[in-house]
């Protein structure tokens, strides 16, 4: 029963991934493409969850912390360059 969620959560994460790369690429502006990066890595972080729990390894869960980290200090930088045109003052 486990395996069946896992796998439908899977797809959903999967379709939900491929929706935001779509936008990623389509955004009409810079905004929208941050936010499907944001959305990407968050997606990701997921899905290495997902792996995780079926593998049954706590591996997966470090590496989705680490992305979760370097996904938030990107986010951050992207939009201070948006808002000032610098990252670094």
């Amino acid at each position: 029963m486990l395996n069946v969620a896992v796998a439908i959560a899977f797809a959903c994460i999967a379709a939900a991934l491929l929706l935001n790369f779509w936008r990623l690429l389509r955004g009409p502006a810079l905004p929208d493409r941050i936010l499907a990066l944001d959305t990407m890595y968050i997606n990701t972080i997921a899905l290495l969850v997902l792996f995780g729990i079926h593998q049954d390894l706590n591996v997966f869960f470090e590496a989705a912390l680490l992305i979760a980290l370097m996904g938030f200090v990107g986010t951050v930088a992207l939009c201070k360059y948006i808002l000032r045109g610098d990252i670094i003052e």
